[in-house]
């Protein structure tokens, strides 16, 4: 889709309910399901961090960023993410987070974002986060400096290729609930995309695709 076209949408996106929960849940194992019911969130104190889900043009087409992590000994080694990271006590709010973390983590100026949109907050039973995630625009072609403590690589998805139910998968993967069980995910490009990053591209899927019309409709 076209950069300028997308834009015109960002308004009807601002005012878009969230889809929450039901979006999640097409992303969400059984299992996660089963132990998310016996949990209580305030009892387990998560800590709280927040990603980007960013949208800028590349060639003219609009295109979301996500980031590879490097492979390290802890539970999100190699996994698919947005871009962000855990609340400092030097950000006014999560929002700022996300911004800081960007910055540093993909080398994109904070002031070029603009936050567009706070999305349903995510919980992450293994690390026992909170992540708060914020729709983004970058309105000028971006070049990306990654970190290479934090970055293993960058993947450029083109909106159209989001939007597309070609992507949808499952998978049988070992997880931190149980071994060789069925995943439901993205597959991108020849990523595989899971657990919390996929429930909030679930959502913000889902309200995209409630909201932009198709440039040739």
């Amino acid at each position: 889709m076209d950069f300028q076209y997308f834009l015109k949408f960002i308004p009807d996106l601002v005012q878009a309910p969230l889809s929450g929960e039901a979006s999640h849940e097409k992303m969400m194992p059984l299992e996660r399901k089963e132990l998310l019911a016996k949990m209580n969130l305030k009892d387990n104190k998560p800590r709280e961090a927040a990603v980007t889900m960013l949208f800028y043009p590349k060639n003219n087409e609009t295109h979301l960023v996500l980031i590879v992590r490097n492979s390290y000994n802890g539970i999100h080694s190699a996994q698919i993410a947005f871009p962000g990271g855990k609340f400092e006590l030097e950000d006014v709010d999560f929002s700022a987070t996300a911004l800081r973390e960007t910055e540093e983590e993909i080398g994109v100026n904070r002031n070029k974002i603009e936050i567009v949109k706070a999305f349903s907050s995510v919980f992450i039973p293994p690390s026992n986060f909170m992540v708060h995630p914020f729709l983004g625009i970058c309105r000028e072609e971006l070049g990306f400096i990654p970190d290479p403590i934090e970055v293993a690589a960058i993947i450029e998805l083109p909106l159209a290729v989001f939007r597309n139910d070609s992507i949808l998968t499952f998978e049988n993967l070992s997880t931190s609930y149980a071994s060789f069980i069925e995943v439901p995910a993205f597959r991108i490009d020849d990523h595989i995309v899971w657990g919390a990053t996929a429930m909030m591209l679930s959502e913000l899927r889902d309200v995209l695709n409630a909201v932009l019309v198709d440039e040739n409709e």
